[in-house]
């Protein structure tokens, strides 16, 4: 089969194109033919090797990916030849609260990821996916969508009504702000690009801020809302946003800590935290559980996850540097092989 793997933790240079045995399953494992995969923030880290830990080197990127199950092995009876499913981005967090051995599970980091023909998964480590989507839209949901639905849904308890800032328009932002609207949320969005705020306007998103063009825009946030702050903000910027959020934040509010585009080390204002009883919370995808409630809520509504652009396999190293141009709205998938 062929497989795309980091060669080294150097940049996206390090993507080679590679022809492996094709995997077998073994004992309560299936065998995916993958059919699409997205790429996340976190798969640049990987490949610039910023990402941490003890990332196996050479490694079949990616966490996110669908397809169909091609072969079943011996004691898996819950799953059949032709089953349409997405990878879990964690293969063993299956319900509760998450567990030190499940980031040893992750895949396109601690373990092979889906950047191949073929993949071998627990089978317990694979989800149907809603009917209505097609295989690109559903290998957008493994990290990107349930990351959103754990901040609001899971543990944010989204009630309508309240207001949601969201920063930037990457995936998570958008399944957010999907998500929000679908809870009767108000939703407040930024960009430095009026295009992108004009397209999320088109999805709904009550209330747009250019960053460029209102630097202070927590001061923005207060006025839209008359002073009250947002109840969740979604917060991908990491140092240099973080402290601004905190001055964006209701009273009581949540921030919920996913990313770090601007850097992972930040000053945190502690008055700010102290005088709004801030919850900063950070969340790291979702479990098996959480996958599972979110394409219920997901096929109910027939949500379309947005997708700006998708590559084909062979291309994927380009695919890479477009996510890495931060050009896009939403998602970037790499079609199968």
């Amino acid at each position: 089969m062929k497989a795309w793997q980091l060669t080294a933790a150097s940049g996206i240079d390090a993507l080679k194109l590679n022809s492996l045995a094709e995997p077998k399953p073994g004992l309560g494992q299936v065998l995916v033919r993958v059919r699409a995969t997205s790429l996340n923030y976190r798969d640049l880290m990987v490949a610039s090797g910023r990402y941490g830990g003890d990332v196996p080197l050479p490694l079949i990127p990616l966490s996110d990916g669908a397809g169909e199950v091609a072969a079943v092995g011996e004691g898996v009876t819950q799953w059949k030849t032709g089953d349409r499913v997405a990878g879990t981005f964690f293969q063993n967090w299956l319900t509760g609260p998450v567990r030190r051995e499940a980031f040893a599970s992750a895949l396109g980091g601690s373990m092979n990821g889906m950047l191949a023909e073929y993949v071998v998964l627990a089978a317990d480590g694979v989800i149907a996916i809603p009917p209505h989507l097609s295989f690109e839209e559903a290998a957008t949901l493994p990290c990107a969508a349930l990351t959103a639905w754990h901040a609001l849904v899971t543990d944010g308890k989204l009630a309508a009504g309240q207001t949601v800032l969201l920063l930037g328009t990457g995936g998570v932002s958008m399944f957010a702000l999907q998500f929000a609207k679908l809870h009767g949320a108000r939703a407040i969005i930024t960009s430095s690009s009026d295009e992108k705020l004009a397209r999320a306007k088109a999805l709904s998103a009550d209330e747009t801020i250019n960053y460029r063009a209102k630097p202070d825009w927590e001061k923005e946030v207060y006025r839209l809302t008359g002073k009250a702050g947002a109840d969740h903000i979604i917060e991908v910027g990491g140092k240099d946003t973080l402290p601004r959020s905190l001055r964006a934040l209701a009273l009581g509010g949540t921030i919920s800590v996913i990313g770090g585009v601007s850097g992972f080390t930040s000053e945190v204002p502690l008055m700010d935290i102290l005088g709004k009883s801030a919850l900063i919370r950070g969340i790291y995808v979702g479990s098996r559980d959480m996958f599972e409630a979110m394409n219920r809520a997901i096929a109910q509504h027939r949500l379309k996850p947005v997708i700006d652009r998708v590559f084909p396999f062979a291309d994927a190293p380009a695919a890479y540097r477009y996510q890495e141009s931060g050009a896009h709205f939403g998602k970037v998938v790499i079609t199968g092989q």
